[in-house]
């Protein structure tokens, strides 16, 4: 009758890999959702350290004299956060070159 169906590795076929993710908006009521399930403490913790992460973005390159406390200061909130975060589920910290 019809070949069955196979996953293609016996026909010589390429094996699907998977892509990076791709951030997606997500919707005000989910995200309400998804953190009624969390402590506030996490909650604030995240939204800190995203604020400080968006704000050194920010920060023109060389850095010199206030620039440098700024960062300093944004460095700092950022490891309070992550203090938090990991204390929470350790896959929340914000790491360095995790493309935040």
């Amino acid at each position: 009758m019809g070949r069955p169906v196979t996953a293609g590795a016996e026909e010589g076929l390429d094996t699907v890999k998977a892509s990076p993710l791709v951030p997606v908006p997500i919707p005000d009521r989910v995200a309400a959702l998804i953190g009624s399930c969390m402590p506030e403490r996490v909650l604030m913790a995240e939204m800190e350290a995203d604020c400080a992460v968006r704000e050194m973005e920010l920060l023109r390159q060389p850095l010199r004299g206030a620039q440098a406390a700024d960062r300093e200061r944004l460095l700092s909130a950022v490891a309070r956060a992550n203090k938090v975060l990991a204390a929470y589920n350790p896959r929340l910290m914000i790491l360095p070159g995790s493309g935040y």
